[in-house]
């Protein structure tokens, strides 16, 4: 069975830093494009970030270039999310995707929430 686990999320202040991790099972990971997608209150899905199979290139959002940076330990079958300089716009629900923009495989979310 096709697994993505996300963990990480939190409340924390407008500066503040996170890490989110997205544990992957039931399939080869590193054959895969990954990516993280968030979901704020009220709104549609929202692409922020992709990574190739083999970490090589990646890819951000605009809202986030800069702040934000994935990455991937394929040996651990986990993808990364390190985000720095979190700003109250950035509160969501983030989501693990497979595939580089996103796709139909996805995990259940971690809230992260920034407010002072």
């Amino acid at each position: 069975e096709v697994q993505l686990v996300e963990s990480g999320g939190g409340l924390v202040q407008p500066g503040g830093s996170l890490r989110l991790s997205c544990a992957a099972s039931g399939f080869i990971f590193s054959n895969y494009d990954m990516s993280w997608v968030r979901q704020a209150p009220g709104k549609g899905l929202e692409w922020v970030s992709g990574i190739k199979w083999g970490g090589g290139s990646t890819d951000y959002a605009d809202s986030v270039k800069g702040r934000f940076t994935i990455s991937r330990d394929n040996a651990k079958n986990t993808l990364y999310l390190q985000m720095n300089s979190l700003k109250t716009e950035d509160t969501a629900v983030y989501f693990c995707a497979r595939g580089f923009r996103s796709g139909p495989i996805r995990g259940q979310g971690t809230q992260v929430t920034v407010s002072s």
